[in-house]
């Protein structure tokens, strides 16, 4: 048992790291930047001195860097020393945040990694670890500040994630985990300062116009739409047989001469009782309450272009000529419309946010210094 207790332990840091990075950047290292000078100085000193950290998965983000990347030597290699695998402007990425990476997403998604399918996600974990540095990069260049409030208020929010009923118990958790108190503060009003330079960067550049909304709900207006009820009935005239061409000629003539009737101003469900040979016949056509979307698309289509009162033209389908009538139908309006616009605008801003987002992300790695070194 007691072999087993370091691999659990890491585990419930893993967590822990993730509950604290979850709000924020995604895969956001744990590492601190290093202070400006060379390189080589930078490299040198995270060999030396950096430990692990957990970045946190995320979902999205910029293609992979054109790298060639080399197979991860095993973690209990006793052959491998924490070494430098990336130089992220004047910060490294080490190979045990690479590991740690690795190992936490194949702990929270429980994927099992295919032969051959190493090296695309090592690629994709690490480019997610590189734009972490890079947004944490940005915001100390933007002299970002944090009040010591928002950082009270994110450290009760990872509390209730762990379940810590006192700030006593959430210490005993950290200390668990061979942590600290303070460098856990340090790395949330880390993880604040990030979401403060997003939001600066790319929320706030986001907008959506009245012009947009109601472009977009007229041209989604069927999808919008879908699941609100209306009441209709037919008409069938149906071929027979329904392989005869001559069949559906007759059926054909039969339909318009219905059809004048009702523009003469007969009344339909008396028409349909007389003339449709559909099963609804005797209850003079009626197809009740629907919702849209629980008929053939193009016989809804057929009738739902009808305003209310309003009979169709034949339409052919491939159980004879239908003659529609829309008695009644539901819009969106008053609040409906309200909430429909409403969602829109949410729809239309998470568009315009991801691409603000992806060109930012761009345009920081456009002028940063990368340096893969695995």
């Amino acid at each position: 048992m007691s072999r087993e207790r370091p691999g659990i332990r890491r585990l419930a840091f893993l967590a822990l790291a993730f509950l604290l990075l979850a709000g924020g950047c995604g895969w956001f290292s744990r590492s601190k930047p290093l202070p400006a000078g060379p390189t080589s100085e930078a490299v040198r000193e995270a060999e030396a001195k950096r430990q692990p950290a957990a970045p946190q998965p995320s979902a999205g983000g910029p293609p992979p860097l054109a790298v060639t990347l080399s197979p991860l030597p095993p973690r209990d290699d006793p052959g491998v020393l924490d070494r430098v695998v990336a130089v992220v402007n004047n910060d490294v990425i080490t190979l045990n945040e690479l590991h740690d990476g690795l190992a936490f997403y194949l702990y929270e998604t429980k994927e099992t990694v295919k032969p051959g399918e190493e090296e695309a996600l090592k690629r994709r974990l690490l480019n997610r670890m590189i734009d972490s540095r890079l947004q944490f990069q940005e915001a100390s260049r933007e002299q970002i500040t944090v009040e010591e409030a928002e950082v009270s208020e994110s450290l009760a929010e990872v509390m209730k994630r762990v379940n810590a009923k006192t700030h006593e118990e959430f210490e005993q958790v950290v200390k668990a985990q061979g942590l600290t108190l303070e460098g856990l503060k340090k790395r949330v009003r880390e993880q604040v300062m990030v979401q403060k330079v997003i939001r600066r960067k790319v929320q706030l550049r986001v907008s959506v116009t009245e012009q947009e909304i109601e472009k977009y709900f007229l041209e989604n207006r069927e999808k919008l739409e879908t699941g609100l009820s209306y009441h209709a009935r037919h008409i069938l005239l149906a071929p027979a047989p329904p392989g005869n061409e001559a069949a559906w000629d007759a059926a054909r003539a039969r339909a318009e001469e219905v059809w004048s009737k009702v523009r003469a101003g007969e009344t339909f469900p008396e028409l349909a009782k007389r003339y449709s040979e559909d099963s609804s016949a005797k209850e003079g056509g009626d197809l009740g309450v629907l919702k849209q979307g629980e008929l053939a698309a193009d016989l809804e289509g057929q009738i739902l272009r009808l305003r209310a009162g309003e009979a169709s033209a034949p339409y052919r389908s491939r159980l004879g000529f239908h003659i529609f009538k829309l008695e009644w139908k539901e819009a969106l309006a008053g609040e409906a419309l309200t909430q429909a616009k409403q969602q829109i605008r949410e729809i239309l801003f998470r568009q315009k946010y991801a691409a603000r987002l992806e060109a930012w992300l761009a345009e920081i790695r456009k002028r940063a210094l990368i340096d893969i070194r695995l």
